[in-house]
């Protein structure tokens, strides 16, 4: 092998590592659990992740300025109380699908920062009629 042929696979050799390095720091810094409501259990005080379940009928409790609420979600199997703060999703009510991303306290309690709804899986006309 040539001098510049060493050359140019130990450069090569160096610029793949640098990208696969980052590449997996990238990924590791941003990936998040996804859990059900019987598998959080396992995080509680650790780390950042997210958990999808059903809003418990009843439980929503808004804050009094609105920007947040208390509710539980279940997953029919077992039920984790949440505390969210920020803008509340227009379509959040009882008994609908979301998804919650925080951290779980040694309490049991979910902190969330990020609340999201689910899309119902259809759409139903008004019992009210069509528009005219």
């Amino acid at each position: 092998m040539k001098k510049n042929q060493t050359k140019f696979l130990a450069g090569g050799i160096v610029i793949v590592g640098a990208v696969a390095y980052l590449m997996y720091m990238g990924i590791k810094e941003t990936s998040v659990y996804y859990l059900t409501v019987s598998e959080s259990q396992k995080m509680a005080g650790g780390k950042d992740f997210r958990m999808e379940g059903t809003v418990a009928p009843g439980s929503i409790k808004v804050a009094p300025d609105s920007l947040g609420a208390e509710f539980s979600i279940t997953d029919q199997a077992k039920s984790v109380p949440v505390s969210y703060r920020g803008t509340m999703p227009d379509m959040f009510k009882d008994d609908i699908k979301v998804v919650v991303q925080g951290k779980l306290d040694q309490n049991g309690i979910f902190h969330a920062h990020t609340l999201l709804t689910s899309c119902p899986s259809k759409y139903e006309a008004s019992e009210q009629g069509h528009p005219k």
